[in-house]
């Protein structure tokens, strides 16, 4: 039972102090995942990063479900995913009400501004970290270049480009 318990504050952590969504969440969940709890290796969780991103949905409520799951199975992913959205569910009603009514106001202004770089920083990190284990070979760097050309000058569709590796990396990176 403490387990339950454990993933619930876990993901009830990143769920409180996850702003800027889901990617600014992704590097308290490793925290929680990785650092506090060892429940995951480093590459178990880009993996599992990597594996959320590919399917459809917010990435912390994914990679929430999918690490209580391997922890603690059915009930652990349950725990995970209500640590998860009950803060932002609840945060979104009382502050939204709060943020329309002070929307104007110079300092609340001045609140978020002075958070969004933050969240940038953290997005980054969660970059630099990934990086270190995405790049194993020559045919990822072709991979990312391919995606870069693909994503940014030709406009195909993000989705496509994740279905494009997948395939690609069940042919030719066994």
């Amino acid at each position: 039972m403490k387990v339950i318990y454990d993933i619930f504050i876990a993901f009830f952590r990143t769920g409180l102090f996850g702003f800027g969504g889901g990617l600014g969440s992704v590097p308290l969940i490793q925290q929680e995942a990785v650092e506090r709890y060892h429940w995951l290796t480093i590459e178990e969780f880009i993996d599992a990063n990597a594996f959320s991103n590919s399917l459809p949905g917010p990435i912390a409520t994914k990679l929430s479900a999918l690490i209580g799951y391997k922890v603690a199975g059915f009930p652990g992913m349950i725990a995970g995913l209500i640590g998860a959205i009950l803060p932002s569910t609840v945060l979104v009603i009382v502050l939204m009400t709060f943020y329309l009514k002070y929307r104007d106001q110079s300092w609340l202004q001045g609140m978020m501004k002075a958070v969004r770089p933050v969240v940038v920083i953290l997005i980054f990190q969660v970059v630099l970290l990934m990086s270190r284990s995405s790049f194993s070979s020559n045919s990822t760097y072709f991979i990312a270049a391919a995606s870069v050309v693909l994503v940014y000058y030709l406009n195909v569709h993000p989705a496509a480009m994740i279905v494009l590796a997948l395939i690609f990396g069940g042919i030719f990176l066994r």
